[in-house]
Order: structure tokens, then sequence, then C-alpha cells
């Protein structure tokens, strides 16, 4: 049996090897390194994959959300609610900018936003909300949407890892992670569902007026070269990148199947095991699983992992920590026991394997050696 990879970006080259070398040859002739046309027909292309107006490729997800809130005009002061189970970069953005993150807890269910404990938190300086599509599937968002109308706040959705996602409204609408609010945000980093070969991220919007804000923002400030009219910063998606995502996004459907797949044998091998909690799936939203995440009961995460590594399987854990309780983020706002489900799945959370490459037979020993932990 080849080797268990965690996530198997080896693999999924070889059977695009041959687009990717001649999409990477092409954009080196062009030698239009930034912006060339590889950048813009991706652009059009990731758009018209979304069903949203505006695409704005820049350097990587941590960028698009932090030109997300320069273009939405947040000021030093602001509050903006994140929530406390997620990786950093959601919340380091706020900081930099000099405005508050204000942590929330999430669904124990979904790892997603807990929209019912966000009233409480509203003071006149709440000016936003993120959202984080966490491990494949979609916040709940249209009580989110309607919360954030009624209370007038923006919100920037992170869909780093639910790209592809579908949001299912009680109309009968669906949408994709990304395009609901006012922006979406994410990151194209080599890992991720949609993945590109060194760093990349992009914005998504609707709105006319706002992308072009955040081209402009992203490219200097300026609209015109050498003519800057706000404060920006220098965050562009370079050709070879976006050759690479061109030939990748032709691929997400299949892509997005052979994880669904995976996740279903996940599901039958492991159903059985009672001291496991296999993912859930949100009735309103698709799952792309960019992450497998079961929840380990009884202490015995650690001791799981630590098993499974013996056998030549990896694993993961998102996120040991959560934000509140990590040292940058920790404020006499919050202490240990402020968000005890947060706080708990830390504690519970446990990812395996999961890629397009998985084989049956690596699935069935993963899960064979799971089960043998139990047993």
């Amino acid at each position: 049996m080849q080797q268990i990879e965690m996530v198997d970006l080896k693999g999924q080259y070889q059977h695009i090897k041959e687009e990717i070398n001649a999409a990477i040859i092409a954009a080196v002739e062009e030698a239009a390194f930034i912006n060339g046309p590889a950048v813009k027909a991706f652009a059009k292309e990731l758009a018209e994959y979304n069903a949203v107006k505006h695409v704005i490729p820049c350097a990587n997800g941590t960028d698009a959300l932090q030109i997300a809130m320069m273009a939405l005009g947040l000021q030093p002061g602001d509050e903006v609610i994140v929530p406390a189970f997620t990786y950093v970069a959601t919340a380091e953005v706020i900081a930099l900018l000099g405005l508050k993150p204000l942590f929330t807890e999430v669904d124990p269910a979904t790892f997603n936003i807990d929209v019912k404990q966000l009233k409480e938190m509203l003071s006149p300086r709440t000016k936003a909300i993120v959202p984080v599509h966490l491990y494949g599937q979609c916040a709940d968002m249209e009580p989110l949407l309607a919360f954030a109308k009624e209370h007038q706040l923006f919100i920037i959705e992170d869909t780093a890892q639910a790209i592809g996602a579908e949001y299912n409204f009680s109309n009968g609408k669906a949408q994709k992670a990304g395009t609901m609010g006012e922006i979406g945000a994410t990151s194209f980093f080599p890992s991720k569902n949609l993945g590109c070969y060194g760093d990349g991220g992009a914005l998504f919007t609707n709105d006319d007026a706002m992308a072009e804000k955040l081209q402009m923002i992203a490219n200097h400030g300026q609209r015109v070269k050498y003519y800057h009219e706000v404060v920006g910063v220098n965050s562009r998606l370079d050709t070879i990148q976006a050759a690479v995502l061109r030939v990748k996004l032709r691929q997400l459907n299949s892509y997005i199947n052979s994880r669904q797949k995976a996740a279903a044998y996940y599901d039958k091998a492991l159903a059985a095991v009672e001291e496991l909690e296999l993912p859930f799936r949100s009735p309103s939203s698709s799952h792309v699983f960019h992450q497998y995440t079961l929840k380990i009961k009884n202490g015995k995460r650690d001791a799981l992992k630590e098993y499974l590594a013996g056998k030549g399987i990896p694993s993961m854990v998102y996120y040991p920590v959560p934000l509140h309780l990590q040292q940058a983020y920790q404020s006499r706002d919050y202490g240990k026991g402020a968000f005890p489900v947060s706080e708990q799945l830390s504690q519970e959370v446990i990812s395996l394997p999961m890629h397009t490459e998985l084989t049956e037979e690596q699935l069935n020993y993963i899960t064979t050696s799971v089960q043998s932990f139990f047993t």
C-alpha cells in the first residue's frame, strides 16, 4: 500500500501533470508575471463557477480578509464578531487594523458560528461579522443575514475551507459559499480544495462599487498607475499561480465528489464506534469536506492520534487552542470557561486524512485502525 498522506498533492499532480506543465510554460513564455492574462481569465472563470459578479484575486487569504475590512471602512476601535473556534488569520487581521475582535461561540454540531448567541454581544461599536465556513460546510447564513440586516452589520464570509459548498435558503434559492454577504474571502493555499502551488487568495462580491474599491485597495490604492486615491496594500495573485488554478478549477467538482465519497466511506465504516461522533451534515448546506473531523469522547483524542501515528496514519487537530485562549489574544474580556463549546472541541476534535487521491485500500486501513483502537 502506498504511504498515506494527510494531503496528497503529489498524487493529485500526476493526474493533471500535462495540463499543469503546459499552463506554467505558457505563463512563463508570455513573461507577464504580474496580472497576466491567466489572472484575468481565472477571475472570470471563478466568478462564473460561483455565480458571483466579481472575483478580485489577491496574494493570500489573510490579505483577502484585511482588504475586505479596509474596503468596508472599518475604523480603529470598531468591533468585529468572529468565532472563537477557527484559524488565527480570521482574528489576526482584525487586530492588525486596530479593530477589536469579539469572540463568540460555535455550534457543537457544525463547528460554525452560533447565531443564537450574537444579540447579547452587540454594542454601538459592533460593525461586522465574519462567519467562517469551517471544515467544508456553510454557516447557517439565512438567520445570520437576517440578524445582520436588522442590526446594520456587514458580513464578510471566510470561505477558505468551503469553496464550492452551496447554502440552501428556505425559499429554495441556493448560493455558493462566499457569495451571500457583502464580501467573501478565500485562500488558495496548496492544501485547500482549490489550491495553487504557492500562496494565493481572492475576494467575491456582487456590488460593482465594492468590487472597484477592493481592486483599488489590493493594488496600492490606485485605479490609474501612480495616482493613489486611498491607502492600499500590495496584494496580487501572480500569473503562474493563476495558470495552475485555472487547470484545477476545471477539476473542482470532481475533487469535491472524491472527497464526499471518501467521507461516505469513513461514515459507513466508523458508524458503529460508540466513542466517536461523526461529522454532522447541515440540512441547509452541502459539505465539500476540506476536513473530515471526528469528535473523540472520554478524553481519548490524543491517545488515538499517537496510536494512528504508530501505524503510519497521519492526523491533525484543527484547532488545539481556541482563539480567546491564545496568548496573542488573551484579554480581561475572556478567560478560560468563556466559550465552553469551543474549549471542549479543542480537546475532542481530530481530522483524518482527506484528499482527492485516497484509495479504498487506504481508507480500509485507516478505518480498521481506528476501530482497533477502540476495541
